[in-house]
């Protein structure tokens, strides 16, 4: 029995290290994953939430007369349930915005018998119908700002370009056509000021300061993904893995800092979710992960976008690509594939990452990790170490009782000098250990330092 019990006890012991060293990068608890109601495969294109608790979706169309969806939560997107089936007039919809619980509206279009439609709630979304269409043009985005005033885009080179009404869709004006070059992206920032964006062969991102009257040239050969203003004058977009800001209202943008590498996957950021002039979120790319998998990325900055970092939030779930991301408050935050998504109650996880950065490529004389600087940090600190050939480097995060923080990195990498920052914003203060672990063939190099953290 005594052996036994030995026995059992180291299994035991062993699957308890085991399990401590292949949990996930971040704590999972941190972001759990929900699930959209079965639709026969079908896929939403916009999401919405008002509040913490309550959301809508819906789905664009697949084939001519298609039954096209909404779907609504009232608990944080745990649940869904299919609040309304639209068929025939109710075509496909490829926006929802709510201005309150009761009213809001839905854009959309059928390719296929070129129907096009507006519809509008004003019971939370148990029904909806129609009001009048400015063209028989699809459109592809709207703006919202309150129950008359409406801005629709279509890019369609006929009958296409910017459409605005200030009487809930009574009259239409059209305030701008460009044929081939109209619009399929709006954003209207207030009454004034807003955006708009064409994606063809010479793409453009044009500004109006009265209300849609004038679009002026604003970046010229860009086109943006996703357009949002914290005031008049900063705001930032992305287009392609790219985010841009300004200071200035548009006159100058900047290209942001976001983290790259050999790592990370640049497969376009597609939405961003502002919580404050310093706090923007976005989804998308994704970073490469070991056994060949991908795994979906968020984005975060806190100052502006001085510093860009980001988390792989799902790495119990595996999605691939995040395409929309909406936060409520800074806690409450949600990020979803077109089938899938996760959400937050905590903001997200307390561990970011920011990209490696190779500042050598003169081969050093052996392998090597470095002294962290600065030492003590407060939450930032930079790691450097030196590879002597072409292998794969782990660096992993460790607190005073050993246990497993953060692996900061896991790649393979050519010889030279590489170094990585290590942000611990979430952690409280004390001692931790960096651990360095190199693996080329059968020879295997580890070293680990000690570093503080002093808030």
């Amino acid at each position: 029995m005594n052996n036994l019990f030995k026995i059992l006890l180291t299994f035991f012991a062993f699957c308890l290290f085991t399990f401590a060293f292949i949990m996930p990068l971040n704590p999972v608890d941190n972001w759990y994953q929900q699930f959209l109601p079965n639709l026969n495969g079908r896929s939403i294109s916009d999401i919405f939430f008002l509040d913490s608790l309550t959301g809508w979706a819906v789905t664009p169309f697949r084939f001519q007369n298609d039954t096209t969806f909404v779907m609504k939560t009232t608990n944080s997107g745990d649940n869904w349930f299919i609040q309304f089936a639209g068929y025939g007039q109710f075509v496909g919809r490829n926006k929802i915005i709510f201005l309150n619980n009761n009213t809001g509206f839905t854009c959309g279009n059928d390719h296929f018998t070129g129907s096009t439609k507006i519809t509008k709630t004003t019971d939370s979304g148990n029904s909806w119908f129609s009001i009048s269409d400015p063209t028989t043009a699809t459109y592809e985005d709207m703006a919202v700002l309150n129950e008359n005033t409406i801005w629709l885009v279509s890019s369609s080179s006929l009958t296409g370009g910017v459409f605005f009404t200030s009487t809930g869709g009574a009259n239409w004006v059209q305030q701008y056509s460009a044929g081939s070059q109209n619009p399929e992206k709006i954003y209207m920032f207030n009454e004034r000021i807003g955006f708009i964006s064409d994606n063809s062969g010479s793409s453009s991102i044009r500004k109006t300061t009265n209300g849609g009257l004038n679009w002026n040239l604003n970046v010229s050969g860009q086109w943006y993904f996703d357009i949002t203003f914290a005031d008049s004058l900063t705001g930032w977009y992305s287009a392609a893995s790219n985010i841009y800001k300004t200071t200035n209202g548009g006159n100058n943008w900047v290209l942001q800092n976001v983290p790259s590498g050999p790592d990370l996957l640049n497969l376009g950021i597609n939405e961003l979710a502002l919580l404050n002039k310093d706090t923007l979120w976005a989804a998308g790319n994704a970073v490469f992960y070991p056994n060949s998998q991908v795994r979906a990325i968020l984005l975060r900055t806190t100052n502006g976008g001085v510093n860009w970092q980001y988390q792989v939030p799902d790495t119990a779930i595996n999605n691939f690509l995040y395409y929309f991301i909406q936060f409520s408050d800074k806690n409450h935050g949600w990020a979803y594939t077109t089938l899938r998504g996760i959400h937050t109650t905590t903001g997200g996880d307390p561990i970011w990452i920011t990209a490696l950065e190779q500042t050598s490529t003169e081969v050093p004389k052996g392998f090597k990790l470095f002294q962290n600087y600065p030492n003590p940090f407060n939450p930032n600190t930079k790691i450097k170490f030196q590879l002597l050939k072409h292998s794969n480097a782990e660096i992993t995060i460790y607190d005073i009782t050993g246990r497993r923080i953060q692996k900061l990195l896991n790649d393979e990498l050519i010889a030279g000098e590489y170094e990585i920052d290590f942000n611990a914003a979430g952690l409280s203060s004390g001692t931790y250990f960096y651990k360095l672990t190199v693996t080329t063939g059968k020879e295997v190099f580890t070293q680990t330092k000690k570093m503080l953290m002093i808030k």
